[in-house]
C-alpha cells in the first residue's frame, strides 16, 4: 500500500459518549474514514499513525440526513466510520496527542 494513500484513509477520531463507552469496554477507537477505504488500508493507516497494533477492523456506512431550507429539502453527505479494535495492552489517547 502507498504510504501518501494511507495519510488520506483518516479522517478525525470520532469522539461522543458512545465512542468513550465503546473505547472502556472494548479497548476500540472510532474513526471518521474516507468513503473509499478499505478494512486493510484502515489497518495500516492506524498502525503506521499511532505506532499500535491492531487486531480487527469494522466499517459502517453513515447515511447523511434529510434536511429543510426555506422549504427546499436537501441531504447531507454520507460518510463511513470505522471501529478499530486494539490488541490487548494497546491504547490510543487523543487528549496527549498520541498513545500512551
Amino acid at each position: 500500500m502507498n504510504q501518501e494513500r494511507l495519510m488520506q484513509v483518516l479522517l478525525a477520531p470520532q469522539i461522543s459518549e458512545k465512542a468513550t463507552f465503546v473505547a472502556e469496554k472494548n479497548e476500540q477507537v472510532i474513526f471518521r474514514v474516507a468513503s473509499d477505504a478499505t478494512k486493510p488500508e484502515i489497518k495500516a493507516a492506524v498502525e503506521l499513525l499511532f505506532k499500535v497494533e491492531v487486531e480487527s477492523v469494522q466499517t459502517l456506512n453513515v447515511k447523511g440526513k434529510v434536511k429543510r431550507f426555506k422549504g427546499a429539502t436537501g441531504r447531507r453527505k454520507g460518510w463511513k466510520k470505522a471501529f478499530v479494535c486494539l490488541k490487548a495492552g494497546q491504547e490510543i489517547n487523543f487528549v496527549e496527542g498520541g498513545n500512551a
